[in-house]
């Protein structure tokens, strides 16, 4: 015999367990979106810390290395400045060196000129003295062969009257009369031709001695004037050369201070959106449950099931009074 009764409390106990099914497989799917939402946020933190760490390293890295840097262009600029003023004191006093050389070199050079001045000096007037030698001998020789000439003359002449006197005297013993004083005469006439030519021979000699005499005095002229022209001019002292002199210093700009290289701030993941999102999967795991279909209204017979409801702040749905639950699931019993 048929049981309504019976079929009611089958009827309720499926509707049961299809709610108890889907609410299962809601609450999985909500703890399981809220336990991956846990693990995202503790996920997303460890690396904000990871990219913390790295960031921090990179950062000890670059002031590190600008350091070093730093280090690197002092000593180097050190370094360049302390090889220019070597390089500088060492060039300085090359130019020293070389300029007191130059200048013993050219007060030499200026010494051997007036020892060779000196010396012309003294070959001219050395050659003036033997011109005017030469010139006191040619003049002494010109003078005696002058004196010689008038010498020759002055004994001509008194040979000449010694030899009239003794024809006039011969003439006046062998004639006498007219004849004796035509023969005198004739001999006087011819001792004054031959005196006439000798003083005329005298006077030509002096005249040509008076031109050698003025042809000596001419070369002496001469020769004297040969020997100063092939004098050395008197040499002037060169002016002192000009002593080297430092030149302006180079001025250095230190080098631009190195600053660590910039480091872009560390990625950081939000470490509340994946709660957010788990908590917000998991509600709508819940809210996706039909409650309303489970607990429906309207009973069978001998009576119907009430609609499930839930108590405030309870999320778990209540059980019809008189109603078993079945094993493992969990209701609140009215």
């Amino acid at each position: 015999m048929f049981n309504p009764k019976s079929n009611n409390l089958l009827d309720d106990q499926l509707a049961f367990s299809g709610l108890e099914m889907n609410w299962v497989a809601a609450a999985i799917s909500a703890g399981t979106a809220i336990v991956g939402g846990i693990m995202g946020s503790r996920s997303a933190s460890k690396q904000n810390a990871a990219a913390r760490r790295a960031q921090k390293k990179q950062e000890k890295l670059a002031k590190k290395q600008a350091k070093a840097t730093n280090k690197y262009n002092a000593e180097k600029f050190a370094i360049t400045k302390q090889n220019y003023y070597n390089n500088r004191a060492f060039q300085y006093e090359t130019a020293i060196k070389k300029w007191k050389y130059d200048q013993s070199i050219q007060d030499f050079e200026y010494l051997n000129v007036l020892r060779r001045y000196a010396k012309s000096e003294q070959n001219t007037e050395d050659q003036l003295v033997f011109n005017s030698i030469a010139a006191a001998d040619a003049y002494s020789a010109e003078q005696a062969a002058l004196n010689d000439i008038k010498a020759e003359d002055a004994f001509n002449k008194q040979g000449a009257l010694v030899d009239r006197l003794e024809q006039e005297g011969r003439a006046a013993m062998l004639q006498g009369g007219v004849s004796r004083n035509k023969a005198i005469q004739s001999r006087v006439a011819a001792a004054g031709r031959n005196a006439a030519i000798t003083d005329a021979s005298l006077a030509s000699s002096v005249e040509q001695s008076q031109r050698n005499m003025r042809a000596i005095t001419l070369q002496k002229f001469g020769a004297d004037m040969q020997a100063r022209a092939s004098m050395m001019i008197k040499p002037m002292k060169p002016m002192d050369i000009p002593m080297p002199e430092l030149g302006p210093e180079t001025i250095f700009m230190p080098p631009m201070e190195a600053t660590p290289q910039y480091i872009p701030p560390a990625q950081q993941q939000s470490t509340i959106a994946p709660l957010i999102s788990g908590f917000g999967s998991a509600a709508s795991s819940l809210a996706g449950v039909d409650w309303s279909s489970a607990f429906g209204g309207g009973g069978g017979v001998g009576g119907g099931v009430s609609n499930p409801t839930t108590s405030a702040g309870n999320m778990f749905p209540i059980a019809p009074s008189g109603y078993t639950p079945l094993p493992g699931s969990t209701y609140n019993i009215a």
